[in-house]
């Protein structure tokens, strides 16, 4: 029973400190020095190495983690939202989040490509059927009438978050998706 609880105490561990390094990412992106990733995370830089020995490392599991909580969401909020129409403008709000995580992703991956195309990979087969039953279920409500596929959405969506810490101050990126959603009803 001990190692059950410790187990569990470990996966809380690194949970925590995968939403902290994830949260340093959104501001100082994947390069930000470790030590302000285990501070935020509340643990020693010891912690961080001995579960993720490289920056690649980290970076493949925050991803990892970032993927299965935006998956994980989708039938929660379909679940408890107002509508089918609410829970997907709620899950492209997490999604957009996301993106921003992964800011100097394709940079940091540019040595090891073939796991940047199994993240690629994961991204796809664990995103496109959430967003495909979310925009299923819009449709059966009659709130979404334009006839496009989960992936195109999605690409839409990755288009307008792109780059967009490099655009000017008047750029809002979430404001453009708003307009991209709005068109689809």
């Amino acid at each position: 029973m001990e190692s059950t609880a410790k187990r569990a105490d470990a996966r809380r561990n690194e949970k925590a400190l995968l939403d902290a390094a994830a949260s340093v990412f959104v501001t100082d992106g994947v390069d930000a020095p470790v030590r302000r990733i285990a501070a935020a995370a509340g643990v020693g830089m010891g912690t961080i190495y001995r579960h993720f020995p490289t920056r690649a490392d980290l970076v493949v599991a925050v991803y990892r983690h970032q993927v299965d909580a935006c998956a994980d969401a989708g039938p929660t909020l379909l679940a408890s939202a107002a509508s089918p129409f609410t829970a997907l403008r709620q899950w492209v709000d997490l999604f957009a989040d996301f993106l921003v995580t992964k800011h100097g992703l394709a940079a940091a991956m540019r040595n090891d490509p073939d796991t940047f195309t199994a993240l690629h990979a994961l991204f796809l087969d664990r995103l496109v059927p959430v967003l495909d039953d979310l925009l299923a279920a819009a449709r059966n409500a009659g709130e979404v009438t334009a006839e496009f596929t989960a992936y195109q959405l999605l690409r839409a969506i990755g288009d307008i978050c792109a780059g967009a810490e490099m655009v000017d101050a008047q750029y809002d990126p979430r404001l453009t998706i708003r307009l991209l959603l709005d068109g689809c009803r």
